[in-house]
């Protein structure tokens, strides 16, 4: 069985291409795609935030006064974190804000997505979208009636006349079959690969 996905224009000499409805066809599953994006956007984050704690803070090795007799509070160190210049108390430590996320699992919350923007008609295939130079004139031509939308371009290769026509672009994303990312594709109005990144896509994911 196959399912078929429709080419950007009628112009495209691609026209529709078609691909395994194992990986293009299947049911929209929110709570894996919620736990896929939350993934995603979790490993971004850098978890560098640091602070001090009263072991970190330097000084503070002597006693400031003894123990009783002296009229005052008991105090054991000046880098309590009671005291002015002390360490702070449950201090944030680097940590890693990864979380687990089962190889099968990512594979079919990532069919799934491609899935639903194939039955939204937010996936076409484009056999010439990518630039022969490195204009960028090219590539706005190529994309005039996506203008308006956010649009994310899969390729089977980052070349550089794709990079290079492309930094100054608003609102469009360059990706490979290789580094899909589903908040990308989620957050895309237009996803548009070229018939080589959908074959490698269906190997990868059927």
């Amino acid at each position: 069985m196959s399912v078929k996905i429709p080419a950007l224009n009628s112009a495209d000499s691609a026209g529709e291409v078609e691909v395994s409805a194992d990986v293009f066809g299947r049911e929209f599953n929110e709570a894996l795609i919620h736990q896929l994006a939350t993934k995603a956007m979790a490993g971004q984050r850098s978890g560098t935030k640091a602070q001090k704690n009263r072991a970190a803070v330097s000084g503070g090795g002597a006693k400031p006064w003894k123990q009783k007799g002296a009229g005052r509070a008991r105090s054991g160190t000046i880098r309590s974190p009671l005291w002015r210049g002390g360490g702070t108390t449950f201090a944030a430590q680097p940590r890693s804000f990864d979380q687990k996320l089962n190889k099968k699992m990512y594979r079919a919350g990532i069919r799934s997505i491609l899935s639903e923007l194939l039955r939204q008609n937010r996936l076409v295939v484009s056999s010439d979208i990518m630039p022969s130079t490195p204009k960028t004139k090219e590539l706005v031509a190529k994309l005039k009636d996506l203008s308006k939308s956010r649009v994310l371009i899969i390729a089977d290769e980052l070349t550089e006349n794709i990079y290079l026509s492309s930094r100054n672009v608003a609102n469009l994303e360059i990706t490979t079959a290789n580094e899909l990312d589903p908040v990308m594709l989620i957050a895309a109005d237009s996803v548009i690969a070229t018939p080589a990144a959908l074959k490698v896509i269906e190997a990868q994911l059927s």
